[in-house]
């Protein structure tokens, strides 16, 4: 079979449980991108399989449930949702979180960085849009085949999304001030917490959605300022729940006003 780049495919030997778009191609290795989880992988030609029928999961179910679980009265209220600045390793998942934030109705500004570099960007960036939760995600992967998992060198990104922390750090360090949403597919999870994440990936070290950073931004920038979240009831909206994101306690960065 032909497989040429932009084809959706699955792998034989993972008995089809992610669909990939091809992203590149030499000789016999094929580069993969997870059409809803933030992976990166690679395969031989003859362990792949075109899937014909494809499409994105529903955003519009997950933009739903996630206005319908807003406390807020429209009716004799107003609201000014906090600013996020979303940092994204990849174009694609980009631009899909973007429109996931346009949906719910929230101002976001979107940069596309690779990986390596956010940390040198991050500073600057800061200081240009003044956001109140910062995404800082793309890709990662865990090297399951080497013991050790609390060995950053075993990690894709992490040290990355560290070094990027680190610098935003910087420039605040209060937690209810800026907040830092952190990771991607497999992250080292507790180093991103340590590092001054509020909310991070991945705790089993599992691969997450495409919209999960975005989920846990939305829903921070919708919650009262005053308040504390809900922690559990917050990580639960993400696609796999705390075997893909978790956090500390932080307040919401909404103002409420009155009257509408």
């Amino acid at each position: 079979m032909n497989f040429k780049i932009g084809d959706y495919v699955t792998r034989i030997s993972h008995k089809h449980d992610i669909v990939f778009k091809i992203i590149g191609i030499n000789d016999n290795n094929v580069f993969l991108q997870g059409v809803n989880v933030r992976l990166c992988a690679d395969s031989n030609l003859d362990d792949l399989m075109i899937v014909n029928d494809i499409s994105l999961e529903d955003d519009k179910d997950v933009i739903e449930r996630n206005m319908k679980d807003l406390d807020i009265d429209r009716d004799h209220y107003f609201y000014i949702p906090g600013k996020i600045l979303h940092i994204d390793g990849d174009d694609d998942y980009l631009n899909r979180c973007m429109k996931f934030y346009e949906n719910m109705g929230i101002h976001a500004n979107g940069i596309s960085l690779k990986e390596g570099i956010i940390s040198s960007k991050i500073v600057d960036l800061i200081h240009e849009y003044r956001p109140d939760i910062i995404v800082i995600t793309g890709h990662d992967a865990y090297l399951s085949k080497r013991e050790d998992k609390n060995d950053l060198a075993n990690y894709e990104n992490t040290i990355n999304f560290i070094s990027a922390i680190k610098e935003a750090r910087k420039i605040e360090k209060n937690q209810d001030k800026l907040i830092i949403i952190a990771g991607a597919c497999q992250s080292n999870y507790e180093e991103l917490i340590r590092a001054g994440a509020n909310f991070a990936s991945s705790p089993k070290r599992i691969n997450i959605h495409a919209l999960d950073p975005a989920i846990i931004a939305a829903s921070i920038a919708f919650s009262s300022k005053n308040k504390s979240i809900d922690v559990i009831k917050l990580i639960e909206k993400t696609k796999y729940g705390s075997a893909g994101m978790g956090g500390i306690i932080t307040n919401g960065t909404m103002y409420v006003g009155y009257p509408r």
